[in-house]
């Protein structure tokens, strides 16, 4: 996905040590210039790049970096989820 918007992970040096549900890996850290989501964005925005399986159908994971400072409401009932 970072590929496909100008981000290129395999340019990146640097590694971090990340632990996942199948082991440790070691994955590049690149920084966004804007990220939106839900209605917020974030600018200059450090993302971890990680290879998710096609069969997951989704293009990442929001962590609580992104979520801190905001209510996060998920209504089950409607299938909305908002960041406010």
């Amino acid at each position: 996905m970072l590929v496909s918007i100008g981000y290129d992970p395999a340019l990146v040096v640097d590694r971090f040590q990340i632990t996942t549900g199948s082991g440790v890996e070691y994955v590049p850290r690149v920084t966004l210039k804007k990220i939106s989501a839900l209605g917020q964005y974030k600018m200059d925005f450090p993302v971890l790049c990680h290879t998710l399986p096609p069969s997951a159908g989704i293009d990442g994971v929001l962590g609580l970096d992104f979520l801190r400072g905001h209510a996060l409401t998920l209504d089950f009932r409607s299938g909305q989820m908002t960041l406010g």
